[in-house]
């Protein structure tokens, strides 16, 4: 590719866009918010309010939903082909802006904007001399008007000259523009100094352009602006290597990807955003549609209703009384057979609890008894203190076994005192171990103590104690009368205060390790017995969740249980 084909397209990219705030627009503005107030037509009002706020999709639109026949107001059609035009322009449709701005009309303000727009279009379909036309006739109308409009049309004149290879044109324009650029306008500075640049260059006059180019990429280093220092970076890695200085080019386009990829990140993010914004604002637009929808249909049911409002509010009223009195009976009707229902499963399961669980140990006690006549008529020491700790074992677990019915039946009826307060926990265990000094050094087992901090917890002091009592129950029965019992206080990880009870018993299998983790939640209706899960465990896990706490337990087969209560500290 040869240099003046580089700078040119570099200088298309370049083309000066805004729109500046000159008379000629102040009174395009003032006769289109005229239109507006007179006509109140929505579609024109929305496209001029988009117009203004640079929206350039949304104005299109709504234009282009007017119909050019039934409008016979010629200011109404310049203004209208004017916000079309400049819409089209802006989404970069050409032609259709083409259209716009040569319909407009060819007299007063309308002229000088149509000129400088058609300049524009002309020089964006690369029709140079068309360009070049509009923008003498639109410089021969604004002799007075602004500096920026001025500079502008300038600098759009330099590119046409550059295209059309007419150098001293082009030079001669851009001169112009430098003297309407003040001394603090870094960014038109470079820009100049980039297009007369390329002027330089586009002759061969290396000597003028180059240090041009350098200046330009000096001055855009230190500038906030992305493009320009893409722009300035790419132009100096083409000279570099025209100049067969390949490495200083290589850094040079390695400096132009750089700020390439900028740009591209930046737009992307910013397109990104404005889809976001414009999905928003479709979809507010879409819920507030669906409201004035729903508003309309209300307000002619409401017309509606109003002429039989009093005989039909009278039967809805009657209807509604005896729908509510017929729903509650079936309501109360329902609750009666599920809460009868509920209260036969605890009955027959608290039945079955007693009839068989008290059976054995009853039997037990029955047989123990015999053999302590049999040791006492043969005088046998050993024998009469073995039969007695047995039947004392026994009438403990017994004991036990009442309590836990009564305990229930108490929670059940709602008479059981529940009263949660802050406490220590160490008191609570050494009061329940004391009560049970006499059962463990009857059965030959060792009980040990860890306390490794005493925690204060909200809990009701006697469900405490119940659980700890079936706890240490179970593990003296599962023992075999024989081992070792360590009872445990501490924090764990996840700040809960725990007691732990850990035996060196029989043990438990992994299938009903699961169905004793699983009761969690679960009422004594749904417990089926067989399945080996006794009452004890249901009143425990109800006592430990109704202080907010959790009962875990963790177990292996011949090697002991441990069950652990966590509570939430105070």
């Amino acid at each position: 590719m040869n240099k003046i084909t580089v700078f040119l397209l570099l200088s298309v990219n370049l083309i000066y866009t805004q729109e500046t705030f000159n008379n000629d627009l102040n009174k395009f503005y003032k006769l289109a918010e005229s239109i507006c107030a007179n006509k109140k037509d929505e579609s024109f009002c929305k496209a001029l309010k988009f117009y203004r706020e640079e929206k350039f999709d949304s104005s299109y639109v709504y234009s282009n939903k007017l119909s050019f026949d039934q409008i016979k107001d010629e200011n109404y059609i310049n203004v209208l082909n004017y916000i079309q035009g400049v819409s089209a322009l802006n989404k970069k449709l050409y032609k259709r802006s083409l259209v716009g701005f040569l319909s407009m009309s060819d007299e007063g303000f309308f002229k000088s904007l149509r000129e400088s727009k058609l300049g524009r279009v002309y020089l964006s379909l690369k029709r140079f001399d068309d360009a070049i036309l509009s923008y003498s006739k639109w410089e021969k109308i604004n002799s007075n008007t602004d500096l920026n409009s001025k500079k502008n049309a300038y600098h759009n004149f330099a590119l046409c000259y550059i295209h059309k290879k007419d150098y001293n044109k082009a030079k001669e324009y851009f001169n112009k523009e430098l003297s309407l650029i003040s001394s603090n306008d870094t960014l038109s500075i470079v820009r100049f100094k980039m297009d007369l640049a390329s002027v330089y260059y586009n002759q061969y006059i290396d000597d003028e352009a180059i240090p041009l180019f350098k200046e330009a990429y000096t001055i855009a280093k230190d500038f906030s602006d992305i493009e320009l220092k893409q722009f300035t970076s790419q132009n100096m890695a083409v000279v570099e290597r025209n100049r067969k200085n390949f490495e200083k080019s290589v850094e040079y386009y390695r400096e132009f990807i750089k700020w390439k990829d900028s740009i591209w990140n930046r737009d992307n993010i910013l397109e990104l955003t404005e889809r976001d914004k414009k999905l928003a604002i479709a979809q507010k637009q879409q819920e507030i549609a669906i409201q004035d929808e729903k508003l309309k249909r209300q307000k002619v049911v409401q017309r509606g209703l109003i002429l039989g409002a009093s005989g039909l509010l009278i039967f809805l009223g009657l209807l509604g009384y005896f729908y509510k009195q017929l729903k509650t009976k079936n309501a109360l009707i329902t609750q009666q057979k599920e809460d009868l229902n509920v209260a036969n499963k605890t009955k027959n399961y608290l039945f079955s609890v007693v009839s068989h669980d008290l059976r054995s140990p009853m039997n037990t006690i029955k047989y123990q008894h015999e053999q302590l006549k049999k040791h006492i008529a043969n005088n046998d020491i050993e024998g009469i203190k073995e039969a007695n700790n047995t039947a004392i074992t026994v009438t403990e677990s017994t004991s036990h076994l009442l309590n836990n019915v009564l305990h229930w039946s108490l929670e059940q009826s709602n008479q059981m005192v529940f009263a949660k307060k802050e406490c220590p926990v160490k008191p609570i265990v050494e009061h329940v171990l004391l009560d049970y000094e006499d059962l463990i050094a009857a059965n030959d087992i060792q009980i040990e103590t860890n306390f490794i901090k005493n925690s204060l917890v909200n809990i009701d002091r006697e469900s405490i104690k119940i659980v700890l009592r079936n706890l240490l129950d179970n593990a003296v029965k599962y023992m075999k009368n024989q081992g070792r019992i360590t009872v445990e206080i501490g924090v764990t990880n996840n700040n809960k205060a725990y007691i732990s009870v850990q035996d060196t018993g029989i043990g438990i299998s992994e299938e009903r390790l699961q169905k004793i983790n699983a009761l969690q939640g679960v009422s004594i209706d749904k417990i089926n017995r067989s399945e080996g899960v006794g009452l004890g465990l249901i009143l425990c896990q109800m006592l430990v969740k109704k202080n907010e706490g959790n009962l875990v337990f963790t177990s292996e087969l011949n090697k002991g249980t441990k069950v652990s209560i966590e509570l939430p500290l105070a």
